[in-house]
């Protein structure tokens, strides 16, 4: 398979996961756990700092550690100024990129195109997905993913210097975002 049909087919997922789930960002916070994470959160809106920093590796806020979460949601505070559509936003680029990289981690693992880019179609589309791109809350999941498939991206090259060391990071950044990646090891 050739480099032009490859991107190609990665700009077709980053575009069907905009198209599924774009719509999205016009929703407002839902108020079941975007009150915590966001609305009634004085740390996360009051954006990047180093106090919040501090804060989002120390705390165990609605009961989880997950400081890349916070910082992810701080991030976006930064550029949105707390308006819903701007976290929402992030989050609909995060599973954009999550429907990619799927196919790419399939495609090298498997060494095939056509399935990888079913698989990964189908994943980026699939409703059940919609709670995870369209809650404000559920940031975590969508980030636990991009660095998890980072991870299993990173392990994935055969022979590469530092294949070890890409993948203990993107594993950590993964365990930082949403623990549920802790199964990683076992795939």
């Amino acid at each position: 398979m050739d480099k032009a049909t490859a991107v190609a087919a990665v700009l077709l997922l980053l575009a069907l996961g905009l198209l599924a789930f774009g719509g999205a960002m016009h929703c407002g916070f839902v108020h079941y756990d975007d009150d915590q994470y966001v609305v009634n959160n004085p740390q996360v809106l009051n954006g990047l700092s180093w106090p919040g920093a501090r804060w989002a590796f120390t705390t165990g806020h609605a009961c989880l550690w997950l400081p890349l979460t916070w910082l992810s949601l701080m991030a976006d505070t930064e550029w949105c100024g707390g308006v819903a559509r701007g976290y929402h936003t992030t989050s609909v680029i995060l599973h954009a990129l999550n429907g990619a990289l799927l196919f790419l981690v399939l495609r090298r693992w498997t060494g095939r195109f056509a399935w990888p880019l079913i698989a990964a179609a189908l994943w980026a589309v699939h409703p059940l997905r919609v709670e995870s791109v369209a809650w404000i809350s559920e940031r975590k999941d969508v980030l636990a993913m991009f660095f998890g498939l980072l991870a299993l991206g990173a392990y994935g090259q055969q022979g590469s210097r530092g294949r070890g060391a890409w993948t203990a990071l993107f594993f950590a950044l993964s365990l930082m975002s949403k623990p549920m990646w802790v199964t990683l090891p076992f795939v």
